[in-house]
């Protein structure tokens, strides 16, 4: 299958390296020759210098049958090109957007019609993950599948938790209330055997039922953050999107630098109280209740900014810390500073976008924000390799590893005498080198 990426930014970068990995026919796109530098030679991949609204352009990277995805910063520039790459006869088109509006139901048949067949907001994608962080306080990442019925549940282990320092192969996680799929320790992803355990400090990712979400805090002693009263620094767009849907028992103060900027907030966002102020000034913060709040949010177009304000948050004792970090390099050291979350858009828009790429069977792909790996939900056919065997005499790849399964409705966790069945969902946690492996299975 040929791609064609338009925009060699992080997130054009981040989908070419993931799809290169899959063996597919690779071409990233970028007007600035500096932007393609060396990525020819270091990944399994073609780059070409050129426009993506130049139709010369398009036609010399033979579009016809293509996936085509347009990813620069600029969002007429993504518009037009999947509109040129549609009438070139490319099989499909993604574009990235910065207007909320054109996401609106009301407009999907309107861009199909124009040739653009999905939009791409990273901003809403991002303020969907903070939300979700607000309302789980004592986990580091949440994502769900199958409407919910599953969970991946990703955690920071202290010294309190019931299971540290117990290897797996003494049975104390044979039960079938949650399964550990993952543990990250010193930047290594670790896809656990009988003889690994878990240590202090380790992120562990969990997959469980929905109704076992909170058994596994409190095997990992962890304590229900409920959280009223958020700061958040920056009244960037993720901010704007974030606030309208925060539960309404949740209440708000953003401190955003711009003055004028500060006008438009309060008329968006009306039920909010806007602050103009530089929220990384500790007096501002103390005068502001930082000593109060229950989260902070940074949100501002600054990393290290963000970074250091949840710093300073932790400092006077807020529960919860949320910090923005559009540099993928600076996501383990903000986790390093025990920053509670961290969001990456990019990350976020890439997984989304790799989600759209792939054929109908993977219904569901996240990238995960503290692991080099990836947590796929496939859905099973007849005859399919998977269900020929239980789980344990299946061979699958190494770094591959089955959490759960999604049965007429329901969320399952699996172990080694299970058997997939046709129409059930599979929730696969495996390295981005194992995609196309595991993928043969189905």
């Amino acid at each position: 299958m040929k791609i064609i990426i338009c925009g060699a930014g992080e997130v054009g970068r981040y989908v070419a390296v993931m799809f290169s990995n899959e063996n597919q026919e690779i071409i990233l796109m970028d007007d600035n020759s500096e932007h393609l530098e060396d990525l020819d030679t270091t990944y399994d991949l073609m780059t070409k210098t050129g426009s993506p609204t130049s139709l010369k352009a398009l036609k010399e990277c033979n579009i016809r049958n293509a996936l085509f995805v347009a990813v620069t910063p600029d969002e007429s520039t993504n518009i037009t090109s999947c509109m040129l790459a549609h009438s070139l006869g490319a099989k499909k088109t993604i574009a990235r957007i910065n207007n909320y509006e054109y996401l609106l139901p009301t407009n999907s048949d309107f861009f199909k019609r124009m040739g653009v067949d999905s939009l791409i907001y990273p901003e809403t994608l991002a303020a969907t993950e903070i939300i979700e962080s607000l309302k789980r306080g004592w986990m580091r990442e949440y994502r769900t599948f199958g409407n919910g019925e599953l969970a991946l549940v990703c955690i920071k282990v202290r010294e309190n938790a019931v299971f540290l320092d117990k290897m797996f192969s003494t049975g104390i996680f044979n039960h079938d209330r949650y399964r550990i799929v993952a543990l990250k320790r010193h930047n290594q992803t670790i896809i656990p055997k009988g003889s690994d355990e878990i240590k202090v400090n380790d992120i562990v990712y969990f997959i469980c039922s929905r109704e076992n979400i909170d058994f596994i805090r409190q095997e990992s002693g962890k304590e229900e953050v409920l959280i009223k009263n958020i700061i958040i620094m920056g009244g960037s767009r993720i901010a704007q999107k974030t606030v309208p849907f925060l539960p309404e028992n949740m209440h708000v103060k953003i401190i955003e630098r711009d003055r004028a900027k500060c006008y438009a907030l309060a008329e968006k966002l009306p039920d909010t109280l806007i602050i103009h102020g530089d929220g990384r000034n500790v007096d501002l913060l103390k005068h502001e209740g930082i000593e109060d709040a229950d989260a902070f949010v940074a949100v501002t177009g600054n990393s290290e900014a963000n970074v250091l304000a949840c710093l300073v948050s932790k400092r006077f004792g807020v529960k919860k810390s949320i910090a923005e970090v559009e540099n993928i390099d600076y996501i383990d050291l903000a986790e390093n500073l025990d920053i509670g979350t961290v969001v990456n858009k990019k990350l976020i828009a890439a997984s989304r976008i790799y989600q759209l790429m792939l054929d109908e069977d993977a219904l569901n792909v996240q990238c995960l924000t503290y692991s080099d790996a990836q947590v796929v939900e496939f859905v099973v056919k007849p005859g399919d390799r998977i269900t020929r065997s239980r789980v344990r005499d299946l061979h699958l790849p190494e770094h591959v590893n089955i959490g759960g399964i999604i049965r007429d409705g329901k969320g399952f966790v699996v172990n080694g005498n299970t058997v997939v069945l046709p129409g059930d969902h599979v929730v696969i946690f495996c390295m981005a080198l194992s995609v196309p492996k595991i993928a043969r299975f189905f």
